[in-house]
């Protein structure tokens, strides 16, 4: 694990674009991904920042950076605490629904489709691609379309766009603390 991946698969939430990112990796030492883990929440927490691993399998570690202010605010938003009560989520705290995510991750096969709210994707889309069952969506790109298509269009341009530059800012000798803005 490096910061090149933090850049590589973080960049929209490391800018204040997004409310999270996950990205998978590989590893030999548990406790080597854990105090990198450490490391970057102790760097990055004054940027509003967060690093979890969601799950260690079979060598390898899903991560999950995010910004707990958005996914505080994401929440309170009635049509996403309904979904989460849906899929069996208490929707008192955040914290909650970040434990009962990392149990759903590692007691069932079964991918929890929720987990896309974590990550700040519009809830008619999370809510689309559950009832559709990933079918008929209107346009893919970061995440499948169901509601508002051109809105997402410009979202997933502007990740796009602000992954191309983190990666070569980073590239050119730009710390991933000097990338991380404060929000």
């Amino acid at each position: 694990m490096s910061e090149e991946m933090l850049v590589m698969h973080c960049s929209p939430t490391l800018a204040g674009l997004k409310t999270g990112n996950l990205f998978s990796c590989s590893y030999r030492d548990r406790e080597e991904v854990l105090g990198f883990l450490r490391h970057w929440n102790t760097t990055l927490r004054e940027k509003g920042i967060r690093l979890i691993p969601l799950r260690f399998k079979n060598g390898k570690a899903l991560i999950y950076v995010y910004r707990p202010s958005k996914l505080n605010k994401d929440f309170r938003d009635d049509g996403v605490c309904q979904l989460l009560a849906q899929q069996g989520y208490c929707t008192d705290s955040c914290q909650q629904c970040i434990v009962r995510l990392i149990h759903k991750l590692r007691e069932s096969a079964e991918f929890p489709h929720e987990i896309w709210l974590f990550l700040g994707y519009p809830c008619e889309d999370v809510k689309g691609f559950i009832e559709n069952r990933a079918a008929r969506a209107k346009c893919v790109g970061c995440w499948k379309v169901y509601g508002d298509a051109d809105k997402a269009q410009k979202q997933f341009e502007r990740s796009k766009k602000c992954t191309n530059v983190y990666q070569k800012q980073y590239a050119n000798g730009r710390p991933l603390t000097k990338l991380t803005v404060s929000r």
